[in-house]
């Protein structure tokens, strides 16, 4: 005698591979999404001197670049649809909206979120923003590397599935990433705090050769390799921490990954005599 029990076992099963082998037929990679649809948007607003801009996006890249003697922040987007059909993108392109939060001395811009569950259908947004050089930024993306350039405030970037790649700071820094390198270059190291943090990635710092700082660096899985071309004054070494004084000491750098190495190098190596 079945029980009922097994009996209502077997009916689940049985109902279960349907729906595996539909799911299974259903190729959800965007490699397959061969259509795409796309938007411009941009906006322009007035920002306070030392203001702060806030972007926060959840899949696709964001570029934030610094302007000398700029006033205004200017925020251009690409929203892109992708689907395995022409119409499926045009349909999914209206959906894709953000969101303004307008202040004199603070201009958040935010990519909404979706609300249902998307099958056979993506969608990303793109910024490329210029600020004045001297504002506060903070970036935060879930899918998407960030980037910036040339900037002198404080900045906070975040990413989940991506890398922070920074150029030409003179401002400190708090960059973070899960799965993606750090690589940060220096045109001149102020006296904000500096933080590079992943967790699978290597973390890169490119110094003046004048730079003053008081450096710690640590990873679990990989080394830790300064350049013979600074003067660091090493305090506590070992294979997976280093702790010391460049040239004399001053800002604090702090350099951690999980999965990855750290290396620490001049901005430009220094020429070898003969």
């Amino acid at each position: 005698m079945v029980s009922t029990q097994l009996l209502n076992r077997v009916r689940y099963t049985f109902l279960l591979v349907p729906l595996v082998a539909a799911l299974a037929g259903c190729d959800l990679s965007v490699g397959n999404l061969t259509e795409r649809a796309t938007e411009e948007w941009s906006r322009s607003y007035p920002l306070t001197a030392g203001g702060e801009i806030r972007i926060g996006n959840t899949n696709g890249r964001v570029e934030v670049e610094g302007v000398e003697g700029a006033t205004t922040v200017e925020v251009k987007a690409e929203k892109i649809a992708r689907s395995a059909t022409e119409t499926g993108a045009k349909e999914l392109l209206p959906r894709i909206t953000i969101k303004e939060d307008i202040q004199p001395d603070r201009v958040t811009v935010e990519t909404e979120k979706m609300n249902g569950i998307m099958i056979g259908a993506a969608f990303e947004v793109r910024y490329h923003v210029r600020a004045p050089k001297g504002a506060v930024v903070n970036v935060t993306t879930t899918n998407g590397g960030i980037g910036l350039t040339a900037l002198a405030g404080k900045i906070i970037a975040h990413t989940t599935n991506g890398g922070v790649t920074a150029k030409e700071l003179t401002g400190g820094i708090e960059a973070r990433s899960t799965n993606g390198g750090v690589s940060i270059d220096f045109a001149r190291l102020g006296t904000e705090r500096v933080s590079a943090r992943t967790t699978n990635g290597g973390v890169t710092i490119m110094l003046p050769d004048s730079a003053k700082a008081d450096v710690t660096a640590s990873c679990t899985n990989g080394g830790i390799i300064v350049s013979p071309d600074l003067t660091l004054a090493v305090t506590e070494q070992s294979r997976r921490r280093l702790e010391g004084r460049l040239n004399g000491g001053g800002t604090s750098i702090d350099l951690q990954t999980t999965n990855g190495g750290v290396r620490i190098k001049p901005r430009q190596p220094a020429e070898k005599a003969g």
